[in-house]
Protein backbone atom coordinates (compact mmCIF):
# COMPACT_ATOMS: atom_id res chain seq x y z
CA UNK A 1 0.00 0.00 0.00
CA UNK A 2 1.34 3.40 -1.01
CA UNK A 3 2.25 5.76 1.84
CA UNK A 4 2.23 9.55 1.96
CA UNK A 5 3.17 12.04 4.68
CA UNK A 6 0.25 13.82 6.30
CA UNK A 7 1.57 17.36 6.21
CA UNK A 8 3.95 18.72 8.80
CA UNK A 9 3.21 15.84 11.18
CA UNK A 10 5.42 13.64 8.97
CA UNK A 11 3.21 10.71 9.96
CA UNK A 12 3.11 8.15 7.16
CA UNK A 13 -0.44 7.20 6.27
CA UNK A 14 -1.77 4.86 3.65
CA UNK A 15 -3.08 6.62 0.57
CA UNK A 16 -6.34 4.72 1.09
CA UNK A 17 -8.24 5.51 4.25
CA UNK A 18 -11.24 3.44 5.35
CA UNK A 19 -14.26 5.72 5.71
CA UNK A 20 -16.69 4.29 8.24
CA UNK A 21 -19.77 6.29 7.31
CA UNK A 22 -21.24 3.80 4.83
CA UNK A 23 -20.56 0.44 6.43
CA UNK A 24 -22.58 -2.61 5.29
CA UNK A 25 -25.95 -2.90 7.00
CA UNK A 26 -28.30 -5.76 7.76
CA UNK A 27 -31.30 -6.34 5.46
CA UNK A 28 -34.30 -4.58 6.94
CA UNK A 29 -32.22 -3.53 9.90
CA UNK A 30 -32.97 0.19 9.52
CA UNK A 31 -29.31 1.10 9.37
CA UNK A 32 -28.03 -1.58 11.74
CA UNK A 33 -24.41 -2.36 10.88
CA UNK A 34 -23.62 -5.87 9.70
CA UNK A 35 -20.85 -6.22 12.28
CA UNK A 36 -19.30 -9.45 11.05
CA UNK A 37 -19.02 -8.19 7.49
CA UNK A 38 -17.83 -4.71 8.48
CA UNK A 39 -15.16 -6.00 10.86
CA UNK A 40 -13.95 -8.50 8.27
CA UNK A 41 -13.65 -5.75 5.64
CA UNK A 42 -11.82 -3.34 7.94
CA UNK A 43 -9.35 -6.00 9.05
CA UNK A 44 -8.77 -7.10 5.46
CA UNK A 45 -7.90 -3.50 4.61
CA UNK A 46 -5.55 -3.20 7.59
CA UNK A 47 -3.85 -6.47 6.66
CA UNK A 48 -3.28 -5.00 3.18
CA UNK A 49 -1.60 -1.90 4.64
CA UNK A 50 -4.44 0.56 5.28
CA UNK A 51 -3.58 2.37 8.51
CA UNK A 52 -6.20 5.15 8.77
CA UNK A 53 -9.78 4.60 9.94
CA UNK A 54 -12.14 7.57 9.75
CA UNK A 55 -15.32 7.75 11.79
CA UNK A 56 -17.42 10.38 13.58
CA UNK A 57 -19.74 10.85 16.52
CA UNK A 58 -22.90 10.70 14.40
CA UNK A 59 -22.06 8.04 11.77
CA UNK A 60 -24.58 5.19 11.73
CA UNK A 61 -26.45 6.88 14.56
CA UNK A 62 -23.41 6.69 16.83
CA UNK A 63 -22.74 3.01 16.13
CA UNK A 64 -19.82 3.51 13.75
CA UNK A 65 -17.41 4.43 16.54
CA UNK A 66 -18.51 1.35 18.48
CA UNK A 67 -17.93 -0.85 15.43
CA UNK A 68 -14.49 0.62 14.84
CA UNK A 69 -13.66 -0.10 18.49
CA UNK A 70 -14.54 -3.75 17.96
CA UNK A 71 -12.63 -3.97 14.67
CA UNK A 72 -9.35 -2.78 16.21
CA UNK A 73 -9.34 -5.36 18.97
CA UNK A 74 -7.07 -8.39 18.75
CA UNK A 75 -3.89 -6.45 18.05
CA UNK A 76 -5.21 -4.19 15.28
CA UNK A 77 -5.19 -0.99 17.36
CA UNK A 78 -1.41 -0.69 17.22
CA UNK A 79 -1.49 -0.93 13.42
CA UNK A 80 -3.81 1.98 12.65
CA UNK A 81 -4.43 5.67 13.17
CA UNK A 82 -7.92 6.38 14.50
CA UNK A 83 -9.62 9.58 13.31
CA UNK A 84 -12.95 10.78 14.67
CA UNK A 85 -14.76 14.11 14.83
CA UNK A 86 -16.42 16.53 17.22
CA UNK A 87 -20.02 17.44 16.17
CA UNK A 88 -19.78 21.20 16.66
CA UNK A 89 -23.43 21.63 15.61
CA UNK A 90 -24.53 19.49 18.59
CA UNK A 91 -22.80 21.60 21.23
CA UNK A 92 -25.07 23.54 23.57
CA UNK A 93 -22.35 24.74 25.93
CA UNK A 94 -18.54 24.63 26.22
CA UNK A 95 -18.91 21.79 28.74
CA UNK A 96 -20.41 19.56 26.03
CA UNK A 97 -16.95 19.19 24.47
CA UNK A 98 -15.68 17.21 27.45
CA UNK A 99 -18.79 15.04 27.65
CA UNK A 100 -18.90 14.16 23.97
CA UNK A 101 -15.16 13.54 23.66
CA UNK A 102 -15.03 11.12 26.58
CA UNK A 103 -18.12 9.35 25.24
CA UNK A 104 -16.20 8.88 21.99
CA UNK A 105 -13.20 7.41 23.80
CA UNK A 106 -15.53 4.98 25.54
CA UNK A 107 -17.26 3.98 22.33
CA UNK A 108 -13.95 3.40 20.57
CA UNK A 109 -12.47 1.61 23.58
CA UNK A 110 -9.22 3.58 23.28
CA UNK A 111 -7.18 5.78 25.59
CA UNK A 112 -6.36 8.34 22.92
CA UNK A 113 -7.36 9.39 19.40
CA UNK A 114 -4.69 9.90 16.78
CA UNK A 115 -6.47 12.49 14.63
CA UNK A 116 -9.32 14.54 16.08
CA UNK A 117 -11.27 16.83 13.77
CA UNK A 118 -13.96 19.45 14.17
CA UNK A 119 -16.73 18.06 12.00
CA UNK A 120 -18.15 19.74 8.90
CA UNK A 121 -17.08 23.31 9.61
CA UNK A 122 -18.88 26.14 7.85
CA UNK A 123 -18.83 29.84 8.60
CA UNK A 124 -21.58 29.48 11.20
CA UNK A 125 -20.21 26.39 12.94
CA UNK A 126 -16.69 27.85 12.92
CA UNK A 127 -17.93 30.92 14.78
CA UNK A 128 -19.76 28.61 17.18
CA UNK A 129 -16.56 26.65 17.80
CA UNK A 130 -14.74 29.87 18.69
CA UNK A 131 -17.60 31.05 20.92
CA UNK A 132 -17.79 27.73 22.78
CA UNK A 133 -14.01 27.62 23.32
CA UNK A 134 -13.60 24.41 21.34
CA UNK A 135 -10.05 25.35 20.33
CA UNK A 136 -9.06 25.73 23.97
CA UNK A 137 -10.57 22.31 24.60
CA UNK A 138 -8.49 20.80 21.80
CA UNK A 139 -5.33 22.25 23.33
CA UNK A 140 -6.29 20.87 26.73
CA UNK A 141 -6.88 17.27 25.61
CA UNK A 142 -3.84 17.39 23.37
CA UNK A 143 -1.67 18.49 26.30
CA UNK A 144 -3.14 15.59 28.30
CA UNK A 145 -2.07 13.13 25.60
CA UNK A 146 -5.65 12.20 24.70
CA UNK A 147 -5.29 13.30 21.08
CA UNK A 148 -2.19 13.53 18.94
CA UNK A 149 -3.17 15.77 16.03
CA UNK A 150 -6.00 18.23 15.42
CA UNK A 151 -7.86 19.16 12.28
CA UNK A 152 -11.22 19.93 10.75
CA UNK A 153 -13.49 18.76 7.97
CA UNK A 154 -15.09 21.39 5.79
CA UNK A 155 -18.20 22.27 3.78
CA UNK A 156 -18.42 25.94 2.74
CA UNK A 157 -16.88 28.51 0.42
CA UNK A 158 -13.16 28.89 -0.33
CA UNK A 159 -12.91 32.23 1.48
CA UNK A 160 -14.23 30.63 4.68
CA UNK A 161 -11.78 27.74 4.26
CA UNK A 162 -8.82 30.12 4.06
CA UNK A 163 -10.05 31.99 7.12
CA UNK A 164 -10.21 28.78 9.15
CA UNK A 165 -6.84 27.53 7.92
CA UNK A 166 -5.21 30.81 8.94
CA UNK A 167 -6.89 30.98 12.36
CA UNK A 168 -5.28 28.03 14.13
CA UNK A 169 -2.14 25.84 13.86
CA UNK A 170 -3.99 22.83 12.43
CA UNK A 171 -2.26 19.58 11.55
CA UNK A 172 -4.72 18.48 8.87
CA UNK A 173 -7.97 19.26 7.10
CA UNK A 174 -10.53 17.14 5.28
CA UNK A 175 -12.18 18.45 2.12
CA UNK A 176 -14.50 17.23 -0.63
CA UNK A 177 -12.55 16.81 -3.88
CA UNK A 178 -13.16 14.93 -7.12
CA UNK A 179 -12.97 15.71 -10.82
CA UNK A 180 -16.45 17.26 -10.77
CA UNK A 181 -15.73 19.38 -7.67
CA UNK A 182 -12.44 20.94 -8.73
CA UNK A 183 -13.90 24.41 -8.15
CA UNK A 184 -16.50 23.54 -5.50
CA UNK A 185 -16.16 24.50 -1.81
CA UNK A 186 -12.42 24.40 -0.93
CA UNK A 187 -11.64 22.76 -4.26
CA UNK A 188 -8.25 22.62 -5.93
CA UNK A 189 -7.34 26.11 -4.72
CA UNK A 190 -8.07 25.08 -1.13
CA UNK A 191 -6.09 21.86 -1.53
CA UNK A 192 -3.03 23.77 -2.67
CA UNK A 193 -3.48 26.49 -0.04
CA UNK A 194 -3.71 24.04 2.86
CA UNK A 195 -0.72 22.05 1.60
CA UNK A 196 1.33 25.25 1.28
CA UNK A 197 0.64 25.90 4.97
CA UNK A 198 1.94 22.47 5.94
CA UNK A 199 -1.44 20.84 6.58
CA UNK A 200 -2.10 17.26 5.67
CA UNK A 201 -5.09 17.10 3.31
CA UNK A 202 -7.54 14.22 3.62
CA UNK A 203 -9.95 13.84 0.72
CA UNK A 204 -13.58 12.82 1.17
CA UNK A 205 -16.16 12.09 -1.53
CA UNK A 206 -13.60 11.17 -4.24
CA UNK A 207 -16.47 9.41 -6.08
CA UNK A 208 -18.99 12.13 -5.17
CA UNK A 209 -21.02 9.81 -2.99
CA UNK A 210 -20.97 7.09 -5.67
CA UNK A 211 -22.43 9.37 -8.37
CA UNK A 212 -19.31 8.96 -10.52
CA UNK A 213 -19.65 5.18 -10.61
CA UNK A 214 -23.40 4.43 -10.62
CA UNK A 215 -26.11 5.01 -13.25
CA UNK A 216 -23.56 6.38 -15.70
CA UNK A 217 -24.94 8.22 -18.74
CA UNK A 218 -24.39 6.25 -21.93
CA UNK A 219 -21.93 8.88 -23.23
CA UNK A 220 -19.71 8.43 -20.18
CA UNK A 221 -19.77 4.65 -20.47
CA UNK A 222 -18.78 4.89 -24.15
CA UNK A 223 -15.96 7.30 -23.32
CA UNK A 224 -14.40 5.03 -20.69
CA UNK A 225 -14.93 1.87 -22.77
CA UNK A 226 -13.05 3.48 -25.65
CA UNK A 227 -10.08 4.54 -23.51
CA UNK A 228 -6.63 3.06 -24.22
CA UNK A 229 -6.42 1.84 -20.62
CA UNK A 230 -9.09 -0.49 -19.28
CA UNK A 231 -10.24 1.01 -16.00
CA UNK A 232 -13.47 1.13 -14.04
CA UNK A 233 -15.18 4.51 -13.47
CA UNK A 234 -14.04 4.28 -9.84
CA UNK A 235 -10.43 3.83 -10.91
CA UNK A 236 -10.52 6.82 -13.24
CA UNK A 237 -11.96 9.00 -10.46
CA UNK A 238 -9.59 7.79 -7.75
CA UNK A 239 -6.53 8.08 -9.97
CA UNK A 240 -7.49 11.67 -10.81
CA UNK A 241 -7.52 12.58 -7.10
CA UNK A 242 -4.35 10.63 -6.33
CA UNK A 243 -2.57 12.36 -9.19
CA UNK A 244 -2.38 15.54 -7.08
CA UNK A 245 0.81 15.47 -4.96
CA UNK A 246 -0.79 17.73 -2.33
CA UNK A 247 -3.24 14.93 -1.41
CA UNK A 248 -2.18 13.05 1.72
CA UNK A 249 -4.92 10.45 1.93
CA UNK A 250 -8.14 9.49 0.13
CA UNK A 251 -11.11 8.22 2.12
CA UNK A 252 -13.40 5.63 0.62
CA UNK A 253 -16.67 4.55 2.22
CA UNK A 254 -16.62 0.88 1.29
CA UNK A 255 -19.50 -1.49 2.01
CA UNK A 256 -18.55 -4.52 -0.07
CA UNK A 257 -15.40 -6.62 0.06
CA UNK A 258 -15.06 -6.23 -3.71
CA UNK A 259 -14.75 -2.47 -3.23
CA UNK A 260 -12.07 -3.01 -0.60
CA UNK A 261 -10.04 -5.20 -2.94
CA UNK A 262 -10.42 -2.82 -5.89
CA UNK A 263 -9.40 0.21 -3.85
CA UNK A 264 -6.39 -1.60 -2.36
CA UNK A 265 -5.19 -2.36 -5.88
CA UNK A 266 -5.79 1.15 -7.21
CA UNK A 267 -4.17 2.93 -4.28
CA UNK A 268 -1.11 0.76 -4.56
CA UNK A 269 -0.53 2.02 -8.11
CA UNK A 270 -1.88 5.59 -8.24
CA UNK A 271 1.23 7.70 -7.65
CA UNK A 272 1.37 11.52 -7.90
CA UNK A 273 1.65 12.99 -11.41
CA UNK A 274 1.30 9.54 -12.97
CA UNK A 275 -1.62 10.30 -15.30
CA UNK A 276 -0.65 11.11 -18.88
CA UNK A 277 -1.90 14.23 -20.68
CA UNK A 278 -4.14 11.97 -22.72
CA UNK A 279 -5.65 10.43 -19.59
CA UNK A 280 -6.20 13.82 -17.97
CA UNK A 281 -7.87 14.94 -21.19
CA UNK A 282 -10.18 11.92 -21.14
CA UNK A 283 -11.34 12.74 -17.60
CA UNK A 284 -11.84 16.36 -18.71
CA UNK A 285 -14.13 15.06 -21.47
CA UNK A 286 -16.12 13.07 -18.91
CA UNK A 287 -16.50 16.22 -16.81
CA UNK A 288 -17.65 18.17 -19.86
CA UNK A 289 -20.27 15.53 -20.69
CA UNK A 290 -21.61 15.67 -17.15
CA UNK A 291 -21.63 19.48 -17.20
CA UNK A 292 -23.62 19.55 -20.46
CA UNK A 293 -26.42 17.75 -18.63
CA UNK A 294 -27.06 20.77 -16.40
CA UNK A 295 -30.71 21.77 -16.78
CA UNK A 296 -30.82 25.21 -15.14
CA UNK A 297 -27.91 27.68 -15.14
CA UNK A 298 -28.63 28.83 -11.58
CA UNK A 299 -25.71 30.36 -9.67
CA UNK A 300 -27.41 30.11 -6.26
CA UNK A 301 -27.23 33.90 -5.81
CA UNK A 302 -30.64 33.75 -4.05
CA UNK A 303 -31.86 37.02 -5.58
CA UNK A 304 -35.12 35.17 -6.26
CA UNK A 305 -35.74 34.74 -2.53
CA UNK A 306 -37.82 35.03 -0.48
CA UNK A 307 -40.55 33.46 -2.59
CA UNK A 308 -44.07 34.55 -1.53
CA UNK A 309 -45.11 30.88 -1.57
CA UNK A 310 -41.92 29.69 0.22
CA UNK A 311 -40.72 27.70 -2.80
CA UNK A 312 -37.06 26.73 -2.24
CA UNK A 313 -36.06 27.84 -5.75
CA UNK A 314 -32.23 27.55 -5.71
CA UNK A 315 -32.40 24.31 -3.70
CA UNK A 316 -34.82 22.76 -6.21
CA UNK A 317 -32.63 23.78 -9.15
CA UNK A 318 -29.57 22.30 -7.42
CA UNK A 319 -31.41 19.00 -6.87
CA UNK A 320 -32.74 19.06 -10.45
CA UNK A 321 -29.28 19.61 -11.92
CA UNK A 322 -27.68 16.98 -9.69
CA UNK A 323 -30.29 14.36 -10.64
CA UNK A 324 -29.88 15.15 -14.33
CA UNK A 325 -26.08 15.26 -14.33
CA UNK A 326 -25.71 11.93 -12.57
CA UNK A 327 -28.72 10.21 -14.15
CA UNK A 328 -30.35 9.63 -10.79
CA UNK A 329 -33.86 11.06 -10.54
CA UNK A 330 -35.06 7.94 -8.73
CA UNK A 331 -32.45 8.35 -6.03
CA UNK A 332 -33.19 12.07 -5.63
CA UNK A 333 -36.95 11.78 -5.19
CA UNK A 334 -36.62 11.11 -1.47
CA UNK A 335 -34.92 14.49 -1.03
CA UNK A 336 -37.58 16.22 -3.10
CA UNK A 337 -40.30 14.58 -1.05
CA UNK A 338 -38.81 16.23 2.03
CA UNK A 339 -39.44 19.60 0.36
CA UNK A 340 -43.02 18.55 -0.38
CA UNK A 341 -43.56 17.74 3.29
CA UNK A 342 -42.18 21.15 4.26
CA UNK A 343 -44.37 22.82 1.60
CA UNK A 344 -41.28 24.22 -0.13
CA UNK A 345 -41.61 22.23 -3.39
CA UNK A 346 -42.00 23.57 -6.92
CA UNK A 347 -45.65 22.54 -6.99
CA UNK A 348 -46.34 25.53 -4.73
CA UNK A 349 -45.39 27.99 -7.49
CA UNK A 350 -48.34 30.22 -8.53
CA UNK A 351 -46.43 31.80 -11.46
CA UNK A 352 -46.51 35.29 -9.96
CA UNK A 353 -43.27 36.17 -11.80
CA UNK A 354 -41.66 38.04 -8.91
CA UNK A 355 -38.57 35.80 -9.02
CA UNK A 356 -38.03 36.16 -12.77
CA UNK A 357 -37.97 39.94 -12.49
CA UNK A 358 -35.13 39.66 -9.95
CA UNK A 359 -33.01 36.90 -11.54
CA UNK A 360 -29.69 38.33 -12.88
CA UNK A 361 -29.25 35.20 -15.04
CA UNK A 362 -32.66 35.79 -16.72
CA UNK A 363 -33.68 32.20 -16.05
CA UNK A 364 -37.21 31.22 -16.99
CA UNK A 365 -37.82 30.20 -13.39
CA UNK A 366 -41.54 29.44 -13.64
CA UNK A 367 -41.09 27.04 -16.55
CA UNK A 368 -37.97 25.46 -15.00
CA UNK A 369 -39.74 24.86 -11.69
CA UNK A 370 -42.58 23.14 -13.52
CA UNK A 371 -40.13 20.89 -15.38
CA UNK A 372 -38.33 20.02 -12.14
CA UNK A 373 -41.60 19.22 -10.38
CA UNK A 374 -42.71 16.91 -13.21
CA UNK A 375 -39.34 15.15 -13.20
CA UNK A 376 -39.37 14.51 -9.47
CA UNK A 377 -43.02 13.46 -9.25
CA UNK A 378 -43.24 11.29 -12.37
CA UNK A 379 -44.59 7.81 -11.55
CA UNK A 380 -44.69 8.68 -7.84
Amino acid sequence: MQRRNIGKTKEEVSLLGFGCMRLPTLPGGEGEIDEDKAISMIRRAIDAGVNYLDTAYNYHGGKSEVLVGKAIQGGYRDRVHIATKMPVWALESPEDCERIFHEQLERLGVQKVDFYLLHSLSQDSWHKAVEYEVLEFLEKVQSEGLIRYVGFSFHDELSVFREIVDSYPWDLCQIQFNYMDENYQAGLAGLKYAASKGLGVVIMEPLRGGRLVRNLPAEIEELFEGAPSTRTPAEWALRWVANHPEVSLILSGMNRIEEVEENIRIMGEATPNSLTRQEIGLIKKAKDIYTERVQVLCTDCKYCLPCPEDVAIPRIFSMYNDASIYNNFAGSRWFYESLVKKENDAGRCVACGQCEALCPQHIEIIDSLAKAHRAFTADS
